[in-house]
């Protein structure tokens, strides 16, 4: 018997605003034992390799000088951005390609690209050499690919669960590199955290080939549909918007934090300690986010969450006008965690269900494609923008962008669950 039964779609409804998904049949929300699997093994390749790129990024900045060429600013921010842009450039043809030869495979590739990428710059002997390593390393673009393979193993009624474990995984990351990245820089310096990288890169190799579960099986080749079927789509298009504003607003925003928390008096070696519990308290408020999607308000959750952010970015300008204080601060972040985890588990969700399984990969290219142009841009704007007018300019800045977004969000649709009838073989 194979590890998914063969099904056959016979409803597809979208929620309202207003009111809660009756017409679909009740489908249990509790994961199965193969869903579980397939959750915690993508989750796992997700956070080796967002682990690997996180130990660098707290302590980049100031190793990199140390090379040839590290005291020209320009290429060392360069150095530092082009993963997001060669990662931005390829995600699509990755995604397509996932869509038309296998998600493994295409998995298995990137991680390879990414650990070679890892291993150039552990090897480099001057900036441009650091600078190729990292381009190399975005070039292994596999986030659509991951995505699309955890969507085809879940069902909708947990998708957003699972995507939820895998955004945990990240931000676990995220905050445990700020912990020990510095340490470990002291220990190994930059070649040695490359290195390290390199070799999480090959351990999420083994996790793809023997930790996941047997691939779906479905028709490959060329695929049912097309990138024009996906740009066609108003909803998906609403998402892709949506995520390039998130990532922009979260990558510009810390360019202004850290020497907000240095000013309101907590010296840059404590930053962790605001940042950790904000990062793990938010997972807590995870569990409500599942409670309002069975009863059908995803929508309210997910308006309430982009507005939440917004609601943070004026109260960081308040606090970059006025007098800073380290209790204000630990309170905004903490509520950016719980509006920023919340969208981060339903909007890959729902791309996901929004779009037709032939053409997955292919959506949410499009998908992790704006999502890394989206920190492109907003490391640089938000560069230009406190460099020229100051932190009070760039929170106003993103204010007015989550707003934004806000209202392109407001007329979307959200999918409703494909209800699904077992065949009885």
């Amino acid at each position: 018997m194979p590890p998914f039964p063969t099904v056959y779609p016979v409803l597809r409804v979208t929620d309202t605003p207003d009111t809660p998904d009756m017409t679909s049949v009740p489908l249990s929300a509790a994961m199965s034992p193969m869903e579980r699997r397939a959750s915690t093994s993508l989750a796992t390749i997700f956070a080796l390799r967002m682990l690997g790129l996180f130990l660098v990024l707290p302590v980049f900045a100031l190793e990199a000088r140390k090379y040839p060429g590290g005291d020209d600013p320009v290429l060392l921010g360069l150095a530092m951005g082009i993963y997001g842009l060669t990662q931005g450039l390829l995600q699509l043809p990755f995604g397509m390609a996932s869509d038309r030869f296998g998600r493994k495979r295409v998995i298995v590739l990137g991680l390879i690209i990414f650990a070679l990428g890892s291993f150039w710059a552990a090897a480099a002997t001057d900036l441009t050499g650091l600078l190729l390593g990292r381009s190399l390393q975005g070039a292994g673009a596999v986030s659509a690919a991951v995505t699309a393979l955890l969507a085809d193993m879940t069902r909708d009624e947990v998708r957003t669960k699972a995507m939820a474990m895998v955004g945990a995984s990240i931000g676990l990351m995220f905050a445990l590199s700020l912990v020990v990245a510095p340490v470990l820089a002291a220990m190994v310096g930059l070649t040695g955290l490359f290195s390290l990288t390199g070799f999480l890169a090959l351990l999420g190799i083994v996790v793809v080939i023997w930790g996941a579960p047997p691939e779906p099986a479905r028709s490959l080749g060329p695929a049912r549909g097309s990138l024009r079927d996906v740009l066609r789509q108003a909803d998906l298009m609403r998402l892709n918007v949506g995520v390039f504003v998130l990532h922009a607003v979260q990558l510009a925003m810390w360019v202004a934090i850290p020497a907000l928390l240095v000013q309101s008096g907590l010296p840059k070696a404590d930053h962790w300690q605001v940042y950790l519990p904000a990062v793990l308290g938010s997972f807590v408020l995870m569990g409500g986010v599942f409670a309002l999607e069975r009863r059908g308000h995803l929508k309210k959750a997910f308006l309430s969450a982009i507005a939440l952010i917004a609601l943070v970015q004026v109260g960081l300008l308040v606090q970059s006008v006025g007098t800073s204080t380290v209790g204000a601060m630990a309170i905004l972040l903490f509520a950016f965690f719980c509006g920023f985890n919340v969208l981060e588990a339903t909007q890959p969700s729902m791309a996901s269900r929004m779009a037709p399984s032939q053409i997955r990969g292919t959506a949410l290219g499009v998908y992790n494609t704006l999502q890394s142009l989206g920190f492109f841009v907003g490391g640089w704007l938000g560069g230009w923008l406190v460099k020229n007018w100051g932190s009070p300019a760039l929170f106003a800045c993103c204010a007015v962008a989550m707003l934004f977004w806000w209202l392109v969000a407001l007329p979307m649709q959200t999918p409703g669950r494909t209800t699904a009838v077992p065949s009885a073989s």
